[in-house]
């Protein structure tokens, strides 16, 4: 007897069911048998299904000899199940990796519940991720588990769709459950099993991915069938008179039901809306049950449909059009009104004198305080304090910003006033709007890193990488810079080419890495404890780049599976990239893997890890100024060279042990080759290369240039001589065993 029951209908899906049942055959938890039903569908679903049935012995193919509608196939599937739990997906649906392991989980944790509610994410077309913060809250509640419904009956708000629950199939027989047929066929299934449930779990995390078609239907009659299904629901609590009490909730539900089928355009046909509000008064009239407080809001939405008030909600609708339209344009006129204020009030700023004791500093376009830029704009403050200090940051950031500084808006007039009459302005990508550069400021360009992927002039060669680049705003921009901070000898040589200009290069290294040689033992014990890092363990900085061929920027490693296969001494810091927007792997559960994305401060995870696994990004060259090991996981080599090209081969130069897959990357770390001699060579060599300058003085070089006018300025401490801030693993002597290592490790390259 299997696990797990995974019931699968498929009706014109054949561009999809693949993905489908790979994605429930390849969970790491195997106990599971897949009934896929073939609704008669005319394409080749059932062909791939049969193609499944053959090469997989846990597929279990059933056909109709009708189509049916997704409800009696589910039926008819339920009638096959042997699984002590019943799953359901839609054949365009998928399962997220590693989510039954963790259903699993989560069913010994709570006793084996009748139903356990998971959560679920919509996929549109395009291939992203929405999830409903609502829902996702009702999930993550606290409190005893399993539960009664009557614990959280918050769950009956949640979509009645059928796949984000799991079954336990013994209750479900027992209570003679079954899909109805008809377009709304979840609804009398979902409420009821709820209220039967004599214990029910959540599990918060996403195991279901349900897409979102593309091509919608029209507008049909078939939505009037909610009506019918909301009679099956209210049938099934008269036969049930223990559950009378919850009538009042359900009857809400079933208005706010009515209101958005009959709300939305894309339901009913047209000249069939009033008829619908007539049944649906007549459908609140029979079950109506007083004595569910309703909010105002809800009372007012309700009302066409409970009252059948057709043309009176017409005017309303009509009038509240009328309203938004008249709302859009006020908007809209205020917007124009306050940027021509704007730009009247800057273009006065600019003929005003220049604030000569003032700076204003900025990094990737309003973040917070940090990056090179933060890191000049302490040096300012400590090297030169006749200077006043601004950082530009939107609200969301400004509790980032030291109280020494001035916290600065984008898109203000103080904003405006700071780029016109501020003598020094120091950022690393631009503002938003390029502002006048005026005689006697001083523009100082940090880099956002030392280049390995293509930029500035070379992105003309690079269509995916370059798409949306304006150049001749580039070369303008460029124009106005006066210094170009830069970090080693092949950064400014790529730097001059790509963004030519007649600014000044100032080679001191990298300000952003000062910290790393300034940085105490307990600064690392205090950061780990901070992001909950347990004092034994190894901890993994996981940080890779963004792919600009991919329309999605998931992680290539499943998490979970990593740690898990790593053991329990390591824990992965994940650090997804900035523009990526979300978490790494939004469908990790692993305690061991704590997600780092929203911290304000890359540099700060440098020190709290222990090494750095990362692909392409240029974190590599300011990790290695810091002496610790460094692996990399490049599986996408040759597609990441043709979309976005790289200034030399990191096969032939490698800052340590590379692997190109995710058995390798278990391999590197089980040996100990992540830091072998192999691997310190390596990276020596990739240190001297690339953190020639960076000696924890790069910003105070750069502000006794650039502010006092300095020429004799502090000598740069040799590689050799330098002394980062160690590990918390090395400090604690290592907690692993190192191996005996091969004489030509296979996955380490030989050549410099």
């Amino acid at each position: 007897m299997p696990r797990f029951s995974v019931i699968v209908p498929a009706y014109k899906v054949q561009a999809y069911l693949h993905e489908c049942l790979e994605s429930v055959l390849a969970q790491s938890c195997p106990d599971l048998e897949v009934i896929a039903v073939d609704d008669a569908s005319p394409d080749a679903c059932g062909a791939i299904i049969e193609e499944f049935a053959t090469r997989d012995v846990r597929v279990r193919p059933v056909r109709l000899a009708r189509n049916q509608g997704p409800g009696p196939a589910r039926n008819a599937g339920m009638a096959e199940a042997t699984g002590d739990y019943l799953l359901f997906l839609d054949g365009d649906d998928t399962l997220t990796p590693g989510a039954l392991q963790a259903i699993t989980d989560r069913l010994k944790e709570t006793g084996g519940p009748d139903v356990l509610v998971h959560g679920h994410a919509d996929i549109s077309w395009t291939g992203e991720p929405v999830i409903d913060p609502a829902a996702a809250a009702r999930l993550g509640e606290r409190g005893p588990a399993p539960f009664r419904p009557a614990d959280r009956p918050g769950l009956l708000r949640l979509p009645t769709a059928p796949w984000n629950k799991t079954y336990r199939r013994e209750f479900i027989e027992r209570e003679g459950f079954s899909f109805p047929p008809g377009l709304y066929e979840d609804t009398p299934w979902t409420f009821p099993v709820l209220l039967a449930a004599e214990s029910i779990a959540t599990l918060d995390r996403v195991c279901a991915h349900h897409r979102q078609r593309r091509a919608k239907s029209a507008p049909s009659r078939r939505h009037f069938d909610v009506l019918e299904q909301y009679d099956r629901v209210f049938a099934f609590l008269a036969e049930r008179p223990e559950l009378a009490r919850w009538r009042p909730v359900l009857f809400r539900r079933m208005a706010d039901h009515l209101a958005t089928v009959y709300a939305r355009r894309d339901r009913l046909p047209r000249g069939s809306r009033a008829e619908f509000l007539r049944l649906a008064r007549a459908l609140c009239r029979r079950h109506h049950a007083p004595g569910a407080p309703v909010p105002l809001r809800d009372r007012l939405r309700h009302a066409p449909v409970r009252l059948g008030l057709h043309r009176t909600h017409r005017a309303l609708r009509r009038t509240g059009a009328l309203g938004r339209t008249a709302g859009k344009v006020t908007v809209k006129l205020g917007g124009t009104l306050r940027a021509a204020l704007l730009r009247l009030h800057y273009r006065v700023q600019l003929r005003l004198p220049l604030h000569r004791d003032r700076a204003v500093f900025s990094a990737y376009g309003g973040a917070g305080h940090g990056c090179n830029p933060g890191a000049l704009e302490e040096a300012f403050r400590a090297h030169a304090p006749h200077i006043r200090t601004a950082w530009i940051a939107h609200p969301g950031h400004h509790h980032t910003v030291p109280a020494a500084t001035r916290r600065i808006t984008p898109g203000t007039a103080a904003y405006w006033t700071a780029l016109a009459r501020s003598k020094y302005l120091v950022d690393n990508t631009g503002p938003d709007h390029r502002p006048v550069k005026r005689r006697g400021q001083i523009v100082v360009r940090t880099q956002s890193g030392t280049p390995l992927k293509h930029q500035g002039l070379d992105l003309l060669e690079r269509p995916a990488a370059g798409a949306g680049t304006d150049f001749a705003a580039l070369l303008e921009t460029v124009d106005t810079w006066d210094y170009v901070v830069s970090a080693n000898r092949h950064s400014t040589l790529v730097g001059e080419r790509v963004h030519p200009g007649s600014y000044r290069t100032l080679e001191y290294g990298q300000p952003r890495n000062d910290v790393f040689q300034q940085a105490t033992s307990a600064d690392v014990t205090r950061l780990r404890e901070s992001l909950g890092v347990p004092g034994n363990a190894v901890a993994i900085l996981y940080a890779p780049t963004h792919r600009d061929y991919r329309r999605t920027q998931r992680s290539p490693l499943d998490l979970d599976q990593v740690v898990s296969r790593l053991g329990p001494r390591f824990v992965i810091l994940a650090r997804a990239h900035r523009r990526h927007g979300g978490p790494l792997d939004p469908g990790a559960t692993s305690p061991r893997v704590i997600d780092v994305t929203g911290h304000p401060s890359v540099e700060s995870l440098c020190l709290a890890s222990d090494v750095l696994v990362t692909d392409y990004s240029s974190i590599m060259f300011d990790y290695a100024g810091l002496d610790r090991p460094i692996v990399l996981h490049t599986d996408d080599q040759e597609a990441y060279e043709a979309a976005r090209g790289t200034y030399f081969d990191l096969r032939a130069f490698p800052p340590g042990a590379i692997a190109r897959s995710e058995d390798e990357l278990i391999d590197i770390f089980a040996t100990g080759h992540w830091r072998g001699s192999r691997s310190a060579q390596l990276r020596s060599a990739f240190r001297t290369r690339f953190c020639p300058y960076d000696d924890g003085r790069a910003a105070e070089r750069v502000v006794r240039h650039v502010v006092l006018g300095e020429q004799g300025l502090p000598p740069v401490i040799p590689p050799a001589d330098r002394h980062p801030v160690p590990s918390a693993a090395s400090r604690a002597g290592s907690p692993l065993t190192l191996p005996p290592q091969p004489s030509v490790p296979l996955l380490l390259t030989d050549s410099l």
